[in-house]
């Protein structure tokens, strides 16, 4: 990378743009196949009009290829993608028609244009300068219309990119994984700029990661991807405490499962009981690590195997006498030393009998 010209990174003024048109994405049993690789296989997804959603999902699941079909840069083998109400596969709808910004994980700036002149490249010249200068404003770049993305840090090029996808008016804009280039200690304060920018204009959003916490933390709703399918679409709360299968547990948190016995509406487990309607003879209850509670005591049934310091909170490996191993987040006014004999027990909260 060129040098780098700093400059002072600002909370950016956010202003609502001129006109703000609202669209739904609906996506109907799309598959994509690319030789004997099945990309995605039967995806159905429906998008809110102004909603911010995050697809989720493993490397390799599809979830890239799917925002790619909405683009309109791969064409389905079948199913179809609706964008506010209008079928876009059929007939074909081009990119250029779609009204959707794109903001790729690389940028995909012009190295040899200006700011100005990369955020302005598909305007009409009548009227395209007063709307560079109202994005590049909006997303807090108003004194760099002028530089080159070489003089500019990771986090500036990355609003660069915002601000040339925002620049058309798109009824809708597709993010994908936009801020993994960017160093983990700009990243959060980037992206909760970006963000707020987004849910300021109004625009639908279709965010696609593979950051668990980023999902979770920015998204209204999460669509969570595995094998070409979307699993499950909720709200973060409800996707981190209800998931629907133990591989959906297990990809958005730490998960705790407890092995137990369901008998008559109850499942039983070294850690008491809980509610288990609907299950019958073995089965596991899921934990989050937020709910085991630990108390220092000679003559506690677990010891501290593991810890890991994370500043705000200590993630501890706890081993009961059974044989049992939980994971337990506590806060880090908190203390319990590596060794230590404790009494397990619960904060009150949802689990899931899976």
């Amino acid at each position: 990378m060129g040098s780098v010209v700093a400059v002072a990174d600002r909370t950016p003024a956010i202003r609502l743009p001129k006109q703000s048109v609202m669209a739904t994405i609906e996506i109907t049993d799309i598959s994509k196949r690319f030789a004997a690789v099945t990309a995605v296989d039967g995806a159905t997804l429906s998008v809110a009009s102004g909603e911010f959603v995050a697809l989720l999902g493993p490397s390799g699941c599809g979830k890239t290829t799917l925002l790619r079909t909405i683009a309109g840069f791969e064409s389905p083998d079948s199913g179809e993608v609706r964008l506010g109400g209008r079928s876009v596969t059929g007939p074909w709808v081009a990119p250029e028609r779609r009204r959707v910004g794109m903001v790729f994980q690389d940028y995909a700036l012009f190295p040899h244009l200006s700011v100005e002149a990369n955020v302005g490249f598909a305007l009409p010249r009548r009227g395209g300068e007063d709307r560079v200068r109202e994005v590049l404003d909006m997303v807090g770049l108003d004194g760099v219309h002028g530089r080159y993305p070489h003089e500019l840090s990771g986090g500036q090029q990355q609003r660069v990119a915002l601000a040339r996808a925002l620049a058309g008016r798109p009824e809708i804009v597709l993010l994908d994984e936009p801020w993994s280039s960017i160093d983990p200690v700009t990243r959060g304060h980037v992206r909760g700029e970006m963000a707020a920018v987004l849910r300021a204009s109004g625009t639908t959003v279709l965010l696609v990661t593979h950051d668990q916490e980023e999902a979770l933390g920015l998204a209204d709703r999460v669509a969570l991807m595995r094998d070409g399918r979307v699993v499950q679409a909720a709200t973060p709360e409800e996707l981190y405490r209800g998931p629907v299968d133990r591989w959906s547990a297990e990809f958005v948190g730490t998960a705790n499962f407890v092995p137990g016995r369901a008998s008559g509406g109850r499942v039983a487990t070294a850690l008491g009981d809980f509610p288990g309607q609907g299950h019958e003879g073995e089965c596991s209850v899921l934990v989050r690590p937020e709910l085991v509670c630990l108390e220092p005591s000679n003559a506690g049934d677990a010891v501290i195997t593991n810890r890991e310091f994370r500043g705000h909170d200590v993630l501890y490996r706890v081993a009961l006498t059974d044989g049992t191993a939980l994971w337990s987040q506590r806060p880090s006014n908190e203390i319990v030393a590596l060794g230590q004999r404790v009494r397990v027990s619960l904060h009150d909260g949802p689990v899931s009998v899976f």
